[in-house]
């Protein structure tokens, strides 16, 4: 009992840390179908699901952007089935630059498709290609060949 109380403890710790990323994440994915709130809970759940299997063969903000990506792609192709969601205890971070530059570059992110927006987010962040090759699980010479074609 004790052993499964430290790996809740452990998980609960490791969101809180990371909470900005899963934040930062599901708000590049938000839209009107698909409200923060709902993606952030799924991230959560995914992470939880996936903590028992953490290798430790990278950092578990790598690890965390990994599932979150994936998770807001996903959720995506899943949202035309119904899905019933319970409240979780955690506050989503309530901070959010509104000023008319950031609302227009993520009107301008909210075009691209869901990989490239993946590696806007990635690449603001300031991971390495190879940091960005892992999460993704797209080559380091086609992680820069999108990003360079992102930015012209």
């Amino acid at each position: 009992m004790k052993q499964t109380a430290n790996v809740d403890v452990q998980f609960l710790e490791m969101v809180r840390q990371n909470e900005g990323i899963i934040y930062k994440v599901t708000s590049f994915y938000t839209d009107t179908e698909h409200p923060l709130g709902d993606l952030y809970q799924e991230v959560v759940l995914n992470l939880w699901k996936a903590f028992p299997s953490f290798r430790g063969d990278s950092k578990y903000s790598t690890w965390i952007y990994r599932i979150a990506l994936n998770t807001c792609i996903s959720f995506y192709r899943r949202s035309k089935k119904n899905i019933s969601y319970v409240d979780i205890s955690m506050d989503i971070p309530d901070v959010v630059d509104n000023s008319e530059e950031i609302q227009e570059l993520y009107k301008l992110i909210n075009r691209l498709g869901k990989i490239e927006r993946a590696l806007v987010l990635l690449y603001l962040d300031d991971k390495s290609y190879k940091e960005i090759s892992y999460i993704t699980v797209i080559t380091v010479t086609n992680v820069a060949k999108k990003i360079s074609l992102i930015k012209d």
